[in-house]
């Protein structure tokens, strides 16, 4: 389920409602597209329990907003306890890494600067 959204659309989602755990691994639902100044995509992010997610980087900032579960999040090589109503800022580019503790979602938004903002 994606929603595009235009410059007078509004979006509202139950995200609780949309939390679905993978027996093993990882589930991804892009939730929401946004490209009138930048480029944003939100998307809902389920980890199974003991799921890892190996060190890796994005061209994009990015934030991670925890609903439920618990995870540890390395981030430029600091530690940080991934729990309910954690937020997280990640600059572009800064290496990371995740590790679900026990079954975890979280709202991840990705954004890039994209046309003219004025």
């Amino acid at each position: 389920m994606t929603f595009p959204i235009k410059n007078s659309s509004s979006f509202v989602a139950q995200l609780r409602e949309q939390i679905e755990y993978p027996c093993t691994g990882v589930i991804s639902k892009l939730l929401l597209k946004d490209k009138t100044c930048q480029s944003t995509l939100f998307s809902l992010v389920c980890l199974a329990a003991n799921t890892e997610i190996s060190e890796h980087s994005s061209n994009r900032n990015a934030t991670i907003n925890v609903l439920e579960g618990r995870g540890l999040l390395t981030l430029s090589g600091k530690d940080i306890v991934l729990e309910t109503g954690v937020f997280v800022f990640m600059p572009a580019n800064a290496p990371h890494a995740l590790k679900a503790e026990e079954n975890l979602s979280f709202l991840l938004t990705l954004s890039q600067q994209g046309g003219d903002c004025s």
